[in-house]
């Protein structure tokens, strides 16, 4: 395995957009950081864990049995619309109220497994990087606790993005306008992965 490629790779498929990102920043904004951690530790072990599946076998099932890989696809689409129409329609006093709904370690790690751009992903990984050695499944491995740490330190980079947002926007109409305008970002990267 040549490890700066697959490093520069796990990079990039964390620190840009997606549910996830925008979720965390969302829900730092709302309640912090510290609150927020649970929800990266979550995303972050399942999309590794997603990665040592597929690299373990479960990769090629889904290259075998397209309709599993369109099942999840769709039920992923439409449960990131529905949380983005919650966040989009969220009234501004419960924007900073704890009435609203936290994006939990559960729920992070719920969406990467519905998430087709963590599979697409995953599948990447296994198949540019991972090495045909006698040690296959012990390389899947190490490439699988890499994406952990680095995906981790891109999401606490999206938690402290949330955090700065609201010394930006300090007003109710702003704070909702941001609220909508991330909500249609998520709608977007949601969709964006099944018409692309």
């Amino acid at each position: 395995m040549s490890l700066m490629p697959f490093l520069l790779f796990a990079f990039v498929a964390s620190i840009t957009p997606g549910p996830t990102n925008i979720l965390v920043l969302t829900n730092s904004q709302h309640y912090g950081v510290k609150n927020t951690v649970p929800a990266i530790l979550g995303g972050c072990i399942a999309a590794s864990a997603i990665v040592l599946i597929s690299g373990a076998g479960a990769g090629e099932v889904l290259r075998q049995f397209p309709l599993v890989r369109q099942v999840m696809s769709w039920a992923g689409v439409l449960w990131l619309s529905w949380m983005s129409w919650q966040l989009f329609s969220a009234p501004a006093a419960r924007l900073s109220s704890e009435s609203q709904i936290r994006f939990t370690a559960q729920a992070a790690a719920l969406l990467q497994i519905v998430n087709p751009k963590t599979w697409m992903m995953a599948l990447a990984v296994v198949s540019l990087f991972a090495p045909a050695s006698d040690h296959a499944l012990r390389d899947v491995a190490l490439m699988a606790l890499w994406f952990l740490v680095i995906s981790i330190a891109c999401l606490m980079c999206w938690a402290w993005l949330g955090k700065a947002v609201n010394r930006v926007f300090r007003t109710t109409v702003a704070m909702v306008r941001f609220q909508r305008l991330m909500a249609l970002c998520l709608f977007l990267s949601a969709w964006a992965g099944i018409l692309v």
